[in-house]
């Protein structure tokens, strides 16, 4: 039987530690799957695996135009192709891919090490310290300003700025969210600017690649829609590897013994990777709304209200994953998990990003021989679920 909301069955604005959140979501997947809370003007929240695929394998019925990720904050134009669905989405994101084929891929291995080897031997020389601000959060940044084509001045705002954005989206602070969102689409039109008089070879530059492309009429595509499009990917690629990389370090400082079995049999670390995307998927909050009303676990959802699908609930499932909160290195299904989404919307750079976050992984462990934490993790805000403080000591190899 369908109900309505009866008052606040979760507040995303509870205290965390590493560990309450997948509790309070194991209770929710037990006893209320789709449950409402009161914060940021009201929304839903799935945390079943059945439920939240279910809504990425149907755009038709619910869309991203409305509400796209939940908490809301943004008070700028659209983005494609997140804020778009199909098929007016499609002609940004081939561009996406466009340029981040396999030549593409493998030009940046060799620059993803070099970083990840330039970070690490000065982190593991003071000691340790903040994993997330001495590794977790330059190197993407480092890695995205060489996808881009970065300056190093235009480097150091874009890392700055976006970290400045995410401080500010956790506070749910609107007037910082929106200072720092215009930065980054100033640093958008300038590149836009840059490429329109100076294109560089499409296969390898996101930007250049926009510029080519065409709409389903062959016309190129808007102005102010690129615009939104680069500011997207600069900001979606530099926020979920720092909390999935911070907690990646805190699984390994709890663990040392699947660390150091991790150094004797480097093999391992894809299959290490997938269950820590798995273990801990950083993201609690894209949403999508209905189009036409529908039933979701027992509770009535009417078009427009937000549903928060919260991937980091639905990859530790006991309907789908045995023992779910358990790191297994041999889970035949791990491949069924849903930390880059799913469907027309799934993550486009999720390539380059498991060839980040292998290189990192493998370096860290290459050039340690002990992790342990030395403090309390600090914990991020919705739409995020994992730390952005890990202090750590490390001793090297």
């Amino acid at each position: 039987m369908e109900s309505r909301w009866t008052g606040q069955e979760y507040d995303p604005h509870a205290h965390e530690d590493f560990d309450t959140p997948h509790q309070v979501f194991a209770d929710l997947r037990a006893k209320c799957p789709v449950a409402h809370s009161d914060a940021f003007g009201g929304f839903w929240i799935a945390t079943r695996h059945a439920d939240i695929k279910a809504i990425l394998d149907d755009p038709a019925e619910f869309t991203t135009t409305v509400r796209n990720v939940v908490p809301g904050a943004s008070a700028t134009g659209r983005r494609p192709p997140l804020h778009l669905d199909p098929p007016e989405h499609t002609p940004y994101r081939r561009a996406i891919d466009r340029a981040l084929g396999a030549s593409r891929l493998a030009a940046i291995e060799p620059v993803i090490e070099r970083h990840v080897a330039m970070l690490l031997d000065s982190y593991i020389a003071a000691g340790g310290g903040d994993f997330v601000e001495g590794f977790g959060s330059p190197l993407p940044a480092l890695l995205f300003a060489d996808w881009f084509q970065l300056n190093p001045d235009q480097t150091d705002l874009l890392w700055r700025t976006a970290k400045d954005f995410v401080k500010a989206w956790e506070a749910f602070d609107v007037a910082a969210v929106s200072k720092a969102s215009e930065i980054l689409y100033d640093l958008a039109r300038d590149l836009i600017a840059t490429r329109r008089a100076a294109p560089l070879d499409p296969e390898f530059d996101p930007v250049s690649s926009l510029l080519a492309a065409t709409d389903a009429y062959d016309n190129p595509l808007p102005h102010e829609m690129l615009v939104g499009c680069v500011r997207q990917i600069l900001v979606v690629g530099l926020v979920a590897p720092p909390v999935f990389l911070g907690s990646v370090a805190v699984h390994l400082a709890r663990h040392p013994d699947l660390a150091e079995q991790l150094r004797a049999a480097p093999d391992q670390i894809d299959a290490a990777v997938e269950e820590f995307l798995r273990l801990y998927t950083p993201y609690r909050g894209f949403a999508r709304t209905t189009r036409n009303g529908v039933e979701l676990g027992g509770r009535r959802i009417e078009p427009g209200e937000p549903i928060a699908l919260a991937y980091a609930s639905a990859n530790r499932d006991e309907a789908v994953f045995e023992a779910p909160d358990e790191f297994r290195l041999d889970r035949a299904n791990v491949r069924d998990h849903l930390a880059f989404g799913r469907g027309p919307h799934r993550c486009a750079g999720m390539a380059m990003a498991r060839m980040e976050f292998r290189i990192a992984l493998r370096e860290l462990l290459a050039r340690t021989r002990s992790i342990a934490l030395a403090g309390d993790v600090r914990m991020s805000g919705m739409p995020e679920v994992g730390p952005v403080y890990v202090p750590l000591n490390v001793a090297g190899a």
